[in-house]
């Protein structure tokens, strides 16, 4: 069945898993697994998000400026934050393309303005099907030029005393003043998640990249396990929890944050106009007693 209802919320659901996607920030506001909730409705403007789409790319630019094939471009802030910030589907509203009971399409459209240069559409599909959610998220340079383009998802998962991560990467960077990536060092030992280890009960803001695609989260209390595959598109994350919280943020990306300004442009694709940049991130649920 398809649905051409622009309702704000929109539900679907398969078996044991359930989800309900608002138009507003093409974001997940609830995902439940067998009832327990392994996402957790904590980021947006409003605080009620629990996934969001990071397009036309992921978090801040240095400055809110960037040069691009010798012609400079400028950013201004979007939210409280001083610097522009994980691009703008996060904070329009989208369009239902289809609904049906396991599958879900929105799109957005953007044009250039005095926030940002970047005119470009994008497509946002979920679907579930058993224990598996299928998010992909694809983008189009609208412009009439070449600009550096990106993709990334913002989960918010539960942060119980013995959960565990498991998210193979080769690099490690420090966070400078302004929440920008600093330098490369080797990974803290605390943080090192070639194998599964607890997430720190502190202030964590940092990229990892070299990323092998796939990752593990373990919730004993929940007695929930959850498998993630990103395309390979995505090579980069990020870690993100303020210490003291119920939530941390795994943030699968196909650059590095302030790539703008990095060489190679961090891993961002410059897209000339009428080129699309696509990515799938797919996590799987179970439900383990232990």
């Amino acid at each position: 069945m398809s649905s051409a209802v622009d309702t704000e919320e929109l539900r679907i659901a398969s078996g044991d898993l359930d989800l309900v996607v608002s138009r507003w920030g093409g974001a997940i506001r609830r995902a439940e697994f067998r009832g327990r909730a392994f996402m957790l409705p904590r980021g947006g403007p409003d605080g009620a998000m629990a996934s969001f789409p990071l397009v036309p790319f992921a978090n801040r630019v240095e400055n809110n400026s960037m040069t691009v094939l010798g012609r400079d471009y400028s950013f201004r802030a979007n939210t409280a934050d001083p610097l522009y910030l994980h691009g703008d589907g996060w904070l329009g509203l989208w369009s239902v393309t289809q609904h049906e009971q396991q599958h879900l399409t929105l799109k957005y459209e953007h044009k250039a303005g005095r926030v940002s240069p970047y005119s470009y559409d994008a497509s946002q599909s979920f679907s579930v099907s058993g224990a598996r959610l299928d998010n992909r998220l694809s983008l189009t340079n609208r412009g009439d030029t070449p600009l550096p383009f990106g993709l990334g998802f913002h989960p918010f998962f539960p942060l119980t005393p013995n959960a565990t991560l498991m998210a193979p990467a080769s690099r490690f960077w420090t966070e400078r003043p302004g929440h920008l990536p600093d330098v490369l060092i080797t990974k803290p030992e605390d943080l090192d998640f070639a194998a599964p280890r607890t997430i720190p009960d502190r202030w964590i803001n940092n990229a990892f990249d070299g990323w092998t695609g796939k990752a593990s989260i373990r919730w004993p209390e929940l007695a929930l396990d959850a498998e993630i595959e990103a395309d390979d598109v995505f090579g980069t994350y990020m870690i993100y929890t303020p210490g003291s919280a119920d939530f941390f943020c795994f943030e699968p990306m196909s650059h590095l944050p302030n790539g703008h300004h990095m060489a190679d442009f961090g891993g961002l694709t410059l897209l000339a106009p009428g080129e699309s940049l696509a990515g799938r991130l797919k996590i799987s649920l179970s439900a383990v007693e232990r």
